[in-house]
């Protein structure tokens, strides 16, 4: 039985893993791009980590920020 504890523990495991996916994300976006705005900053440190996957892989090919958000 999963009690409150082991809940709490996973949400931060998957939260800390959320984080380590958004630096990721914003360093390859800086290499790519430039700085990001703090908009923009704020906008993928609050994105699930589905989001973040799939704007990750479109920095890989996308020519301007906007593609990669959009």
């Amino acid at each position: 039985m999963e009690t409150f504890i082991d809940r709490y523990i996973a949400q931060g495991e998957q939260r800390g893993k959320q984080i380590g996916e958004a630096k990721m994300l914003l360093r390859l976006i800086e290499r790519k791009f430039g700085t990001p705005s703090e908009p923009i900053r704020a906008r993928i440190a609050e994105a699930d980590a589905d989001t973040l996957l799939e704007w990750f892989d479109r920095a890989l090919d996308a020519r301007s920020l906007d593609e990669v958000l959009h």
